[in-house]
């Protein structure tokens, strides 16, 4: 009896240990297969994201390569991850008895890159699928899709591209779901247990990350997109919750600086800002350093030397053209096109892309304001509605994503800048080195090639000094001979008029009319030419100089500035001693020959017209201001000096002596490198 019932408490306890036994096998097999279905749906999903990277988007060459980006996003890196994942998971195989843990292992060593990868494709799939709807509105492209789509994936169906851009969002959030059949068949005393539970958490944080990045982007499109609106435009979107919500912004703003609320301090996010803003400010700067710089090559380009004729002997001057023509033509041209390439349009896109974080920024700012606002009355009032939750998780959003954001872009805007400068200063030794190899050939026929570089230097220096002290000394000699203002003659029986406006005004204010004028607005005179004037006002009621108020003796008015001259008055024996013609007196009045004029000028010599002369007769021949003259005859047929006979362009004719001057005759100039 007692061996009997010593018998029984032993055969009871041997059926648990079976069931232990049975279950434990069967979660085996469950653990197994869970872990094949894992291997086997990311083979079969890395080869549909091989067909939709390689075959379908190379077949879909009706769609602009804007909409393939867009579509396809960064499939490439997805690829990319996976393939590494996949080859590290089917390695996995050959260690079965960890193989549990293995796996787990390997999605915690992925977690960063997953996240990362699917994120940027996540936030980009509501946008793909616009576009995709658009599509759909145009039957004859939506059937070439479809027909190229059902080609390469017949399962695809009537879905389409659909079917095909949603794989990656479902493959992404299948994965803890995939983790956790395979934890729900281990037991919770082995040691892949805990690294099982550590990977499905990881995932699904990796899930969630990716909503709240996406609801993130979401919220910046609204506020990246810069508007050019106009002030009509402006106006038109003003209601009264526009104005409440700026009223209330403005409101705990001035409060803040009144020092009555504290102002929230994120010195992470001031730090980013101020990187930021100095990043701008150098693409700024660049841009119209640059500008300025095209201009200036433009203005430079436009100077061509070579093609005046400067008459000067051939030699080095014949070699320098020509090099100046050939750089002219090519090598400076090419170097404008380059730099308008490779540096401008860069930089105008970086600028551009520098517009979406700068409004992004601004209305972070507007945000804030709601934010504090809103934490105070949650502080007071213990709760708040739910558009206002609404804007306090807006301003969540918005900060969080710049922070995280903010460090990548400017330091991709900085290595933009970089690469951009980089490339102006490559442009720059091209194009040096371009230019000296063409000079090359003329620098060896240079007189002064075997010079050293600071020995040419101050010979060049000395060279233009030289040249430019000949220059001062022609432009001394020739305003010695520069003619004085012309003397317009005067209207017949205006010299009384004349003398009363001297009388009342003095010399200093007296003007002479230069061309006929014609009043087109209100006390406006029209005069003309040759009248005298007295300036009242160099400027009209309104303050506009151009518009000078003058008294002409008897009306008093507005006279265009520009064609008033100071009047010269001439003295009474210039008047008394007028010009006698060829056969009669003449009225014109002649100014007194200056020590340059022409007094017995031998036949044959060139001379100057100081003034203009109008010819009278046939006899005369007219003159302009500074028109070379041959002189035939120094006095006329009746031996009087005071007429010569002279040739103007081909005409033959009678001026008067005291009009012409002689060419003044400076030491010749011109530089040239001593020998």
């Amino acid at each position: 009896m007692a061996d009997r019932g010593a018998d029984e408490p032993s055969s009871r306890t041997e059926s648990p240990d079976g069931e232990s036994r049975v279950s434990e096998d069967r979660c085996s097999v469950h653990q197994r297969l869970a872990i094949r279905e894992l291997i086997d749906t990311e083979v079969s999903y890395l080869h549909m994201l091989r067909l939709c990277a390689l075959d379908i988007r190379s077949r879909l060459k009706q769609l602009p390569q804007g909409d393939l980006d867009v579509l396809f996003s960064n499939i490439d890196d997805i690829i990319k991850v996976n393939s590494r994942f996949l080859q590290d998971l089917q390695g996995t195989d050959a260690m079965e008895e960890k193989q549990v843990q293995l796996i787990g292992n390997l999605f915690l060593e992925f977690q960063e890159e997953l996240e990362r990868v699917y994120k940027v494709y996540c936030a980009n799939y509501d946008q793909a699928l616009l576009l995709v709807e658009s599509y759909r509105r145009e039957p004859e492209l939506q059937r070439e899709i479809q027909a190229i789509i059902e080609a390469v994936v017949p399962q695809a169906g009537p879905s389409g591209l659909s079917f095909l851009l949603v794989i990656p969002l479902q493959r992404i959030t299948k994965y803890p779901l995939l983790l956790q059949k395979i934890l729900e068949n281990t037991l919770p005393n082995a040691s892949a247990y805990s690294v099982l539970q550590r990977a499905t958490s990881a995932l699904q944080d990796v899930n969630t990350n990716i909503n709240e990045y996406k609801r993130r982007k979401e919220v910046a499109s609204r506020y990246t997109k810069v508007e050019h609106l106009t002030l009509r435009e402006r106006l038109a979107r003003i209601n009264t919750h526009t104005l409440s919500k700026k009223t209330t912004r403005l409101s705990q703003l001035l409060k803040q600086e009144a020092g009555l609320v504290l102002r929230t301090e994120d010195k992470e996010f001031d730090d980013l800002e101020e990187r930021f803003h100095w990043v701008s400010l150098c693409v700024t700067e660049l841009k119209n350093n640059v500008a300025a710089y095209l201009d200036n090559l433009e203005a430079f380009l436009r100077f061509r030397p070579q093609q005046y004729d400067l008459d000067m002997p051939a030699g080095p001057v014949g070699q320098y053209c020509n090099l100046a023509r050939d750089l002219q033509l090519q090598a400076f041209p090419e170097f404008k096109q380059r730099l308008e390439d490779l540096v401008w349009q860069p930089l105008c896109s970086l600028a551009k892309a520098l517009a979406g974080p700068q409004n992004l920024i601004k209305k972070r700012l507007d945000k804030l304001l709601d934010f504090e606002r809103l934490e105070e009355k949650l502080l007071e009032e213990g709760s708040v509605t739910y558009e206002e939750e609404e804007a306090r998780h807006t301003y969540q959003a918005l900060n969080s994503l710049l922070v995280a954001e903010l460090p990548q872009f400017n330091q991709l805007a900085m290595q933009w800048l970089g690469q951009i400068l980089g490339t102006f200063m490559a442009l720059q030794r091209d194009l040096a080195k371009q230019v000296l190899q063409r000079a090359e050939s003329s620098l060896a026929q240079l007189p002064h090639h075997h010079l050293s570089e600071p020995a040419f230097r101050k010979l060049v220096e000395d060279a233009l000094g030289q040249t430019g002290q000949q220059l001062r000394s022609f432009q001394e000699n020739f305003e010695k001979e520069l003619t004085p203002p012309t003397v317009q003659p005067l209207l017949p029986g205006a010299e009384r008029q004349v003398q009363a406006l001297l009388t009342k005004y003095g010399p200093g204010k007296l003007y002479q009319v230069t061309s006929n004028t014609s009043g087109s607005r209100t006390l406006d005179l029209s005069l003309p030419r040759g009248q005298v004037v007295a300036l009242l006002q160099n400027k009209d009621t309104k303050g506009n100089s151009s518009r000078w108020l003058v008294d002409t003796g008897g009306h008093r008015g507005y006279v265009p500035a520009g064609k008033l001259e100071p009047y010269q008055i001439v003295p009474r024996e210039e008047k008394l001693g007028g010009q006698a013609g060829p056969g009669e007196a003449s009225r014109h009045p002649a100014p007194d020959p200056s020590p340059g004029l022409v007094a017995a000028v031998p036949t044959g010599t060139q001379v100057v017209a100081m003034y203009p002369f109008v010819a009278r007769n046939s006899q005369e021949v007219s003159l302009q201001a500074g028109q070379p003259v041959a002189v035939l005859e120094p006095q006329n047929k009746k031996g009087n000096p005071e007429w010569s006979l002279v040739e103007v362009d081909g005409r033959r004719g009678y001026v008067p002596a005291s009009f012409l001057a002689r060419a003044p005759s400076p030491a010749p100039w011109g530089w040239s490198l001593p020998s």
